[in-house]
């Protein structure tokens, strides 16, 4: 099959990839450097497995049908299938994902490939592909949800937890899409891991499962899905928080609640905040979206995350006070990294930042230690690429996820990333 992909970010690369294993895949992108990368056989960003991958691809020992182009018309036109996965910024302003550069791709297909199915990977409000079929009835439109980690999507792809593809109700070709989303679902299971179509699942079942629904409420179970993750995140913020202000053993109280096994030990390490691409964007969305709707819970997700960062920060200027005190003049504060995740390099929404803007806010100086950011400065903190001088500069680092590389100035880190992994 002909297959083109819009946007070359970790939802459109990775899909770009596994689909290329047994069709023909275009990635579309505008940005010259992304795509002059691919045609490198190069990884534009960070994850493993892509970069292996492209990696064997250029070296003969892997098949790929994969070619890059900034030409989207000439991409879509031969495509007969059109994946979108462009961003979907939130916009504050509008209390809604901003999914301009969705309709840019939908007007070029229709433009030059009418009869083309698009399926809408970008995360997108609740009912959009309802719009989408209301505004552009000529359109055949899907909406799948991904779920993947950032530096881990192509992995995430190859080891799904379940495909879930909707079909828009209201649209004039709703027959027609019912088959063609089963064949999208199809291709990425065969795109897969092949350990993973015969495996076994918790209730009896085998295989990957594969659930095809309305587009509304495959919408719905990606944001109730990631801000669910949000509250589970949160949750343990709060929990640590709870212990480092009365004096407890976080690590001791997490081991002993996680035992419970309806609760379980994932997803349970402390952080700066939830943050990232996606969660503090789906959990806003999705807060949007109950709009005379009841609710607390959702409210009070997005809420905690502002407090968490309150309190580290309040933390973090504690420790700088500390050392004023002990005799430090301008003690200096470390940002050591502004990635959310290890092994990612988006610096997107990273709960650091959060923590960083409040420290600055308050006088204190602040460097920062990125060393894949090309620039002098970032929000006006300076930006150091040479370990050893941010590390001499700094009288106090702080880290939202350890790195080994620290070691040696562990006296000087402020973490709470208690169990050392993400």
């Amino acid at each position: 099959m002909r297959i083109a992909v819009a946007g070359t970010g970790y939802v459109g690369l990775s899909l770009a990839v596994l689909l290329a294993q047994r069709n023909e895949v275009v990635a579309v992108d505008v940005v010259p450097s992304k795509v002059e990368a691919l045609s490198r056989w190069e990884s534009p960003i960070a994850d493993a497995e892509i970069e292996s991958w492209l990696a064997e691809a250029a070296a003969g020992e892997r098949e790929l049908s994969l070619a890059a182009t900034l030409d989207g018309a000439a991409a879509y036109r031969d495509a007969e299938l059109v994946v979108i996965a462009t961003p979907t910024n939130y916009d504050p302003d509008r209390n809604f994902f901003d999914t301009r550069y969705v309709e840019q791709v939908v007007e070029l297909v229709l433009g030059v490939n009418p009869s083309a199915v698009m399926v809408v990977k970008s995360t997108v409000p609740v009912g959009y592909a309802e719009e989408l079929c209301a505004r552009y009835p000529e359109g055949r439109f899907l909406f799948s949800p991904e779920f993947l980690r950032e530096g881990r999507a192509l992995h995430d792809n190859l080891h799904p937890s379940r495909v879930i593809v909707g079909v828009p109700r209201s649209s004039a070709f709703a027959g027609e899409l019912e088959g063609a989303a089963r064949a999208f679902a199809g291709l990425l299971v065969e795109g897969a891991d092949a350990a993973e179509r015969e495996r076994e699942n918790a209730d009896g079942t085998r295989g990957i499962p594969v659930l095809v629904m309305g587009s509304t409420e495959a919408e719905a179970v990606k944001l109730f899905a990631n801000t669910y993750l949000a509250l589970r995140v949160s949750f343990f913020n709060e929990l640590d928080t709870y212990a480092a202000t009365r004096g407890l053993d976080a690590a001791e109280v997490i081991r002993g609640v996680c035992l419970e096994p309806r609760i379980g030990s994932h997803y349970n390490n402390p952080s700066f905040g939830y943050g990232g691409y996606c969660l503090p964007k789906d959990t806003k969305q999705l807060l949007a979206n109950f709009d005379r709707v009841p609710q607390s819970l959702i409210r009070a997700i997005v809420e905690a995350n502002r407090v968490r960062k309150d309190f580290v920060a309040d933390e973090v200027v504690d420790r700088v006070m500390s050392l004023v005190y002990a005799g430090v003049e301008a003690p200096v504060v470390g940002v050591h990294r502004l990635t959310m995740k290890t092994g990612s390099d988006n610096f997107r929404a990273s709960s650091v930042q959060g923590i960083m803007r409040r420290v600055r806010a308050r006088g204190v100086p602040v460097v920062v230690y990125e060393p894949t950011l090309d620039a002098p400065d970032f929000y006006g903190a300076e930006v150091i690429r040479d370990l050893a001088e941010f590390k001499s500069r700094c009288d106090l680092i702080i880290a939202n996820r350890w790195d080994d590389e620290l070691a040696d100035v562990g006296d000087k880190v402020y973490t709470r990333d208690l169990f050392r992994r993400d």
